[in-house]
């Protein structure tokens, strides 16, 4: 496969985040994109606008058979028609993450991986090099508040990449510059056990292009095992770390902060974003930034105009009365974060939790580390798990998070139920967090709460 002898394309799963970042790549490249998902959604509608064809059943008739290559994503199944028809027909049929692994071979390649911030720090450096003139082509695993896109494009032939360690398919890239956020387990229905998952990041620090650097969170577990010819470590407000923050001050719902390496300093860097975690993303980004060579005043000046992620420490609702926040968090590390970052930012008011978990395999296996970190909420609403790609198991549902949670009024309760609670209950503080479609109350409680 060589990127640029590729005139034809087609999608199968084009509605993805992470497909439909490849699909804009190649429209912008002036390839013909076209592609099949299951529903039309606000993505897909985008995706359209922007001369895609896209059809929503599966049917031969619309497919495009003289394409020259057909990237499918590990959510399809292997007996959809359209797939079968191409694998049976000698086509040349992919998977998104080969697409990504000629990508990180033809540019220079920054690369993000880790259980958790992977989306933040990912789109931080894009807007760094993007803001800052810099240049890069970025696929991100969200949408950027700041372009409304989760894809940009550049002549510069630097790609910033998500490495999305579901499936191990991160394990393709071969980085230039490979930033590291966390190693927690996860996906222990794909990795099986903690230690596998660990292993996997070990490996994928391997994959580093000779001389390329590692960009590692400061104390991770098996840290000295991890690989890379030049290796640096960053940290929230750890000095043993190479860069870390010090001096942070909240404002309004964000935090002032200078970020400092041995042999440099960045003072005042603006961050109007919430979450001390985000401190810390935003710590690893700069980091990228200074090894690129970008100026202090340029660092600072984007860092100051990035605007988030949608369903990252997302601002819906802000004033003296109300805040709501809504949030991707769908792991308890995640959900740690996000409640203790909002709770510090807004003392005094009760805080309200509704929280949609997200697969039965994750549920099953952090049951209790749900219900801890739910435990630092004053009020809990669970609705059911949302079960994505994954039949029930018998006896995991949301009571077995709801059981163990201590502190806490608990509800659970059916979402479509929720725009009433709201309207009768008006909290002060909200939160509603989750990775399913837990989104599609964003609008009628941001209405409600307005």
């Amino acid at each position: 496969m060589e990127l640029k002898k590729i005139h034809r394309i087609y999608f199968i799963g084009i509605g993805g985040i992470g497909m439909s970042a490849i699909a804009r790549f190649f429209n912008e490249k002036g390839a013909a994109v076209s592609g099949y998902d299951r529903t039309s959604t606000l993505l897909t509608q985008q995706l359209e606008a922007e001369g895609i064809r896209i059809h929503y059943s599966e049917d031969l008739e619309q497919i495009d058979r003289a394409a020259d290559l057909v990237v499918y994503t590990p959510a399809i199944p292997a007996s959809q028609k359209e797939l079968v028809f191409y694998r049976e027909n000698g086509y040349e049929v992919v998977k998104r993450s080969d697409v990504l692994q000629e990508i990180t071979r033809e540019l220079f390649a920054i690369t993000v991986a880790g259980t958790h911030g992977k989306t933040t720090v990912s789109t931080m450096i894009a807007q760094l090099l993007r803001h800052s003139g810099y240049g890069c082509n970025a696929f991100l695993g969200g949408i950027s508040s700041n372009y409304g896109k989760n894809f940009w494009s550049s002549e510069k032939a630097v790609a910033v990449i998500e490495a999305d360690e579901y499936d191990r398919s991160f394990l393709k890239l071969s980085p230039d510059i490979a930033v590291l956020t966390a190693m927690d387990p996860d996906h222990l229905d794909i990795y099986g056990t903690e230690q596998a998952v660990e292993e996997a990041f070990i490996e994928y620090s391997g994959n580093i292009k000779p001389n390329g650097t590692l960009l590692a969170r400061h104390g991770l577990p098996r840290g000295a095992e991890l690989k890379g010819d030049h290796q640096i470590t960053y940290s929230l407000q750890n000095d043993a770390a190479d860069i870390y923050a010090t001096n942070i001050r909240m404002e309004n719902g964000g935090y002032e902060f200078d970020v400092v390496r041995q042999d440099w300093i960045i003072d005042n860097v603006k961050l109007h974003l919430g979450g001390m975690h985000n401190v810390e993303n935003a710590v690893a980004a700069i980091g990228v930034a200074h090894l690129l060579g970008i100026s202090n005043e340029k660092i600072r000046a984007a860092v100051g105009d990035f605007k988030g992620i949608r369903r990252r420490f997302d601002y819906l609702v802000k004033n003296d009365r109300i805040v709501y926040i809504d949030d991707y968090a769908h792991h308890p590390e995640e959900l740690r974060a996000l409640i203790t970052g909002a709770k510090t930012l807004f003392r005094g008011k009760k805080c309200t939790v509704i929280f949609q978990p997200h697969l039965f395999t994750r549920t099953r296996d952090f049951a209790e580390g749900f219900a801890e970190t739910l435990s630092l909420a004053d009020e809990v609403i669970l609705l059911p798990i949302y079960p994505a790609r994954e039949l029930p198991i018998e006896g995991v549902t949301s009571e077995m998070i709801a059981e163990k949670i201590k502190g806490p009024e608990v509800t659970i309760m059916d979402r479509n139920a929720v725009p009433d609670w709201i309207r009768s209950h008006r909290p002060e503080l909200l939160i509603t967090a989750g990775a399913g479609d837990i989104d599609l109350l964003r609008e009628p409680l941001t209405e409600i709460l307005n």
